[in-house]
């Protein structure tokens, strides 16, 4: 008999706005899965520069926030080791957005995320 577990992901729902012409946002809300399930996490940004830096965070209930990748429109995105393998993320100048994807999901993965 196997056993489901409910992951809720927790997104911040909020736009930040880091000057008049940059924006980021986040359309996705909470969200839940399965165990094991793929989830990906959306992230669309809008700026007047060509060059964008765009970063992903996870922050786990009273804890500072963790890097858990850097993306940019100039050069190679990195990954934190602690995060390779199961995340990932590639900036999409194309569609200005870059999401987040978490394979094999588990109940640590559980957090917000922005």
């Amino acid at each position: 008999m196997s056993k489901w577990t409910i992951i809720t992901l927790f997104l911040t729902a909020h736009d930040l706005v880091c000057r008049a012409q940059d924006n980021v946002e986040q359309p996705s809300g909470e969200m839940t899965a399965n165990e094991q399930d793929q989830v990906t996490l959306l992230c669309n940004y809008s700026t007047i520069y060509t060059n964008a830096y765009l970063y992903w965070y996870k922050q786990l209930s009273n804890r500072s926030p963790t890097l858990i990748l850097s993306e940019s429109t100039v050069s190679k995105g990195t990954i934190e080791d602690e995060f390779k393998g199961r995340f990932s993320g590639t900036l999409d100048s194309t569609s200005r957005s870059v999401p987040l994807t978490i394979q094999d999901v588990s109940v640590s993965d559980s957090a917000v995320y922005y």
